[in-house]
C-alpha cells in the first residue's frame, strides 16, 4: 500500500467517525440522521438517473439492503440518544464484522482462517469490556442492545450489498438506487415514530446534517477507490481506525468520560477487527 493510499484510507476512517459525531452533536439524533439520509438520497437519485435501470433480479437485493440501511440508522440514532459517541460507536462498529464473519462461515461456507477465529474472540472480548463499562459507570443500559441491533443491521446490509452489487454488475448504479431507496424507506419510518416534528429543524441542523451526509459519502467513495489501489483486506483493516478516531472525538470534543477500560476495549476491538481481515 502506497503512502498516498494509506493516508487516503485514514482520511476515510476519520470521515466515518466525523459524520457519526455530527449526528451525535445535534439536539435530535433522529432528525440529524433523517437530514443525512435525505441529502444522500438526493445524491443517489442523481447517480441513479444517469445509469440504466436495474435488472429485475437486482431489485430484491436493493430492497433488502434499503431495509437494512434504514434499520441501521434508526437503531444508531436511538443508541446515540442513550449513550456517548465513544461508547456506542465502538460497539456498533465492532460487532458488525464479527457477525458477518460468523454468518459467512456458517451459511455461505466461506473459508475462515484460524487467525480470523482469533480475531472474533478478541472482538468479542473488546465488545464485552466496552458494554460492561456502560453498566459499571451508571450509563444507560439501553445503549448496548440498541448499538448491537445497529451492528446486526450493518452486518445484514454488508452481506446483501456484497452479493447484490455482484448481481447488478454496476456498482455505481447499485449504490445510487440504494441511497434513493434508503431515503424512501427511512423517511416514513422516522415520521411514524416521531411525527412531523422530526422534519422540523433549524438552518444550523440542516447544515450539520448535510455536512454529515457529505462526510459519509466521501468516506464510502474513498474506501471503494482505495480497494482498487491496494489489497482489500489491508484497506478494510485500516478503515477500522475509525473506532479510535470516534473515541478521541468523543473524549476531546464532547467531554466523554475516558478510563482505562474504555481505552482497552477500543484497542481490543480494533485489533480484533484487524485480525478478522487478514
Amino acid at each position: 500500500m502506497s503512502l498516498g493510499v494509506f493516508l487516503a484510507v485514514l482520511g476515510a476512517a476519520f470521515l466515518h467517525a466525523l459524520w457519526n459525531a455530527l449526528v451525535k452533536s445535534g439536539a435530535s439524533k433522529l432528525t440529524g440522521m433523517l437530514i443525512l439520509t435525505l441529502v444522500q438520497g438526493g445524491i443517489g437519485a442523481v447517480l441513479a438517473g444517469v445509469r440504466p435501470l436495474p435488472a429485475a433480479e437486482v431489485w430484491p437485493w436493493l430492497l433488502a439492503s434499503g431495509l437494512f440501511h434504514a434499520g441501521y440508522k434508526l437503531f444508531l440514532a436511538f443508541a446515540y440518544e442513550q449513550g456517548d459517541l465513544s461508547r456506542v460507536y465502538p460497539i456498533a462498529r465492532g460487532a458488525a464484522p464479527m457477525i458477518v464473519t460468523v454468518i459467512s462461515a456458517a451459511v455461505l461456507a466461506d473459508a475462515i482462517a484460524p487467525v480470523a477465529y482469533a480475531g472474533i474472540f478478541v472482538l468479542g472480548a473488546g465488545i464485552a469490556v466496552m458494554a460492561r463499562g456502560a453498566f459499571a459507570n451508571g450509563e444507560s443500559r439501553r445503549l448496548v442492545p440498541l448499538a448491537l441491533c445497529s451492528a446486526a443491521m450493518t452486518a445484514g446490509y454488508s452481506l446483501v450489498d456484497g452479493l447484490g452489487a455482484r448481481v447488478s454488475g454496476d456498482a455505481m448504479m447499485y449504490v445510487g438506487w440504494l441511497f434513493a431507496l434508503d431515503a424512501l424507506l427511512f423517511t416514513p419510518a422516522a415520521l411514524a415514530l416521531r411525527g412531523t416534528s422530526v422534519i422540523v429543524a433549524a438552518r444550523r441542523d440542516w447544515a450539520i446534517g448535510a455536512l454529515a451526509a457529505l462526510a459519509s459519502y466521501g468516506a464510502y467513495a474513498i474506501a471503494v477507490w482505495a480497494m482498487t489501489q491496494a489489497p482489500i483486506a489491508l484497506v478494510a483493516a485500516l478503515r477500522e481506525s475509525s473506532i479510535l478516531f470516534a473515541v478521541l472525538i468523543g473524549w476531546l470534543a464532547f467531554g466523554d468520560r475516558m478510563d482505562r477500560g474504555k481505552a482497552l476495549a477500543a484497542l481490543l476491538i480494533v485489533l480484533g477487527m484487524g485480525l478478522t481481515r487478514l
